[in-house]
């Protein structure tokens, strides 16, 4: 019986509380180096493609906000010399009611920016699909008619009369 190990359960608890110590730091170490791999790599990225593009709002926002710019500044050679501050003026006094007009709702709505954008991507790859797929029936049928040693539909003549 000297030989069998103590009963005492302070024994086994030391281990047990050891072990959950070393898998809580690896943990911590994990998350951390995670961390610092993700902080690396978006620095590498922004110094290789530049400052990612904001929400679909904020680029919005920036659109209006350059094309307001381009507005102001364009001197405009058809009003001549005696109307071109008057209109220059004008000009901006409407781009500055566009952009009163623009704000609030990109404010209250910058989600509904973000959805239409996905949204519009949706429908590029649509078309995108669309195209792809006709453009291989026609190649498909082109393809066929050649293996059969025939030319293909050639121009067709329309009647406008």
């Amino acid at each position: 019986m000297s030989e069998e190990l103590p009963p005492s359960d302070a024994a086994d608890r030391e281990p047990a509380d050891a072990v959950d110590e070393v898998r809580a730091t690896d943990a911590d170490a994990w998350a951390t180096a995670v961390a610092e791999d993700l902080a690396a790599e978006k620095a590498r990225r922004r110094t290789q493609y530049g400052q990612p593009p904001g929400s679909a709002a904020e680029e919005l926002r920036k659109l209006v906000d350059n094309v307001a710019e381009k507005l102001s500044g364009l001197q405009s050679p058809l009003l001549g010399g005696i109307a071109g501050p008057a209109a220059q003026q004008m000009v901006k006094q409407v781009v500055q009611q566009a952009k009163a007009a623009v704000e609030p709702v990109i404010e209250r709505n910058p989600d509904v920016f973000d959805h239409l954008a996905a949204a519009g991507g949706e429908l590029l790859a649509a078309y995108r699909s669309a195209v792809q797929a006709q453009e291989q029936r026609w190649s498909r049928r082109d393809d066929t008619l050649r293996d059969k040693g025939e030319e293909g539909p050639g121009p067709e003549r329309i009647d406008l009369d």
